[in-house]
């Protein structure tokens, strides 16, 4: 079997149908270029001479999504709409919960092809359209690399235990998808959906979290926007990835978390990018695969192998220990969540750390290590903690509720990680301390880059609202 049939998997035993079209349920991968389900799509209904229609389920009920991800997410599908119907393809929109939308405007289906979502709720929207469907259902994994199983077939301990496992598989994997043009258009078929056209208008439909404002001064969602971040991040950044990426105070990070977090922008075209990059030296290039391939893939393989990947209890044995032996030691500053949020703790790094998150829905990776483990030393429980962190960080960061998130949190506490020197609070979980990052990077100039970037949001918010009245 070739590495790019391995991506596609039958996940019902039904057969393909006498139907008006193909639907491609796209739901992850919200992109029309490089995208594996879209092209396998377009494959099947060439081979059985039928248009091809693409859907996309709207729900107001997305687990912990608020305007801020749904501006971002409605800026993208504005982008696929517009490219898809360059092709001949029509993009459905439809409010209501993915898998029923699916199964809707899969009644005249031939078949259905859907993409690959990790978390618990996305693999059981895939189910139920599998077992409600009347005709045969595929899946196709486009937002990793490596496919989930055939990387690895369980849990894995830590990077170095996963690094080899996906390396081996690389040369199959890391290919171009190549791109398939439809036969038929779907154009004359009439079917109703949103217009994606006013987003104010539909986000203003949407029974929503309305608390947490966008951010598209900074970050606009959509394919293409992606791809002019990466074309200026490899052109003036990446020169700099390597020897930066503990340097806050810096932007020589690419930013494409939230775009791949939405599925607007593919990782093995990132990764192919970047390999056929010429700035930089190849440290560079490497530390950045090993992000973008061995770190966020491993996330992915935690979240598909640990069923309570989002609750204290994921974390490894030996961390739950320690932590526990340690969880009544004196704290030396309790805060609540609701000062936390607001920033308003005695430790100015943390406190821009969190404004960075709140106002801009982004921040330095470094910081993001840093925010975590001072919640844990903050908190009056390590459990509470795990749960102020986790919300806090799927309520404001733009790429919050991805596999990243739910590992990246659980790092914090000691998962993907070793045991170190045992201290109060935190036993054998790795610490951080401030005077750590006045020795290694100028974060006095991160506080300042932080206030900039909170007047220009600030600034931009006012000046909307001006023009609105």
């Amino acid at each position: 079997m070739t590495a790019n049939l391995q991506r596609v998997k039958a996940i019902n035993d039904r057969e393909i149908i006498a139907g008006d079209y193909v639907l491609y349920w796209m739901q992850q991968s919200q992109r029309s270029e490089q995208n594996p389900a879209l092209e396998q799509a377009i494959r099947e209904a060439n081979r059985l001479k039928l248009p091809v229609i693409v859907a996309f389920g709207l729900s107001d009920a997305y687990p912990e999504a608020n305007l801020r991800h749904y501006r971002f997410m409605l800026e993208g599908l504005q982008d696929v709409s517009a490219a898809l119907d360059r092709k001949g393809i029509r993009l459905v929109v439809r409010q209501g919960e993915p898998p029923e939308v699916a199964l809707k405007l899969g009644r005249k289906a031939a078949l259905i092809v859907c993409d690959v979502g990790y978390t618990r709720h996305q693999r059981q929207w895939r189910h139920r359209v599998a077992k409600l469907a009347k005709s045969l259902v595929l899946t196709v994994e486009g937002d990793a690399v490596v496919p989930v199983a055939v990387a690895s077939t369980k849990a894995e301990y830590a990077a170095r235990t996963f690094r080899p496992r996906v390396q081996t598989h690389l040369d199959d994997y890391l290919k171009r998808t190549r791109a398939v043009n439809p036969e038929y258009t779907s154009h004359q078929i009439e079917i109703n959906g949103i217009d994606l056209k006013d987003a104010d208008a539909i986000l203003s439909g949407l029974e929503i979290d309305r608390t947490v404002p966008p951010v598209s001064a900074l970050f606009k969602g959509g394919c293409q926007e992606a791809k002019k971040r990466l074309r200026y991040f490899i052109r003036s950044h990446l020169v700099h990835y390597d020897a930066h990426s503990n340097q806050p105070q810096t932007d020589d990070i690419s930013q494409m978390s939230p775009y791949l977090h939405f599925g607007q922008i593919s990782p093995i075209y990132l990764a192919l990018q970047i390999r056929q990059a010429t700035q930089g030296k190849p440290t560079d290039r490497d530390a950045y695969l090993e992000e973008l391939i061995v770190r966020r893939e491993l996330a992915i393989n935690f979240v598909a192998y640990t069923n309570d990947y989002g609750r204290f209890s994921c974390l490894p044995k030996w961390a739950l220990e320690t932590l526990a032996d340690h969880a009544k030691d004196p704290r030396p500053k309790v805060y609540s969540r609701e000062e936390l949020e607001s920033a308003q703790t005695h430790d100015p790094y943390w406190n821009a750390a969190m404004r960075e998150m709140k106002y801009t829905g982004f921040m330095h990776n470094y910081m993001r290590m840093y925010w975590g483990k001072k919640i844990l030393e903050w908190s009056a429980t390590p459990e509470e903690a795990y749960n102020t962190a986790l919300a806090i960080n799927n309520k404001y960061f733009l790429d919050g509720r991805d596999p990243n998130s739910y590992a990246g949190v659980a790092w914090v506490f000691g998962k993907h990680d070793r045991a170190w020197v045992e201290r109060p609070i935190f036993g054998k979980v790795r610490y951080m301390a401030s005077s750590g990052l006045e020795r290694k990077c100028d974060i006095r100039a991160y506080v300042r880059k932080v206030d900039k970037l909170v007047k220009k949001m600030a600034d931009g918010q006012t000046k909307r609202e001006v023009e609105k009245k």
